[in-house]
């Protein structure tokens, strides 16, 4: 597991071949899941692409910090 992106959050490996799929992160796996709620909340007005997406890693980020 690695400490800055909580190892894969989606792992698998395919059965017609032998190779492993890591998946996403779990931390990448966080922030999409802050994007959503973000993004549903009107309340946030013209927030810009790239503060969303700031915003949804530093959620990301307190929810990798709080699983020490």
């Amino acid at each position: 597991m690695n400490k800055e992106t909580g190892g894969p959050a989606f792992p698998f490996i395919d059965s017609a071949s032998p190779l492993e799929h890591p998946g996403m992160t779990l931390r990448d796996y966080f922030a999409a899941q802050a994007v959503e709620g973000i993004c549903t909340n009107s309340a946030l007005g013209n927030w810009s692409a790239k503060i969303i997406a700031r915003e949804a890693y530093e959620i990301a980020d307190a929810m990798m910090e709080a699983r020490k």
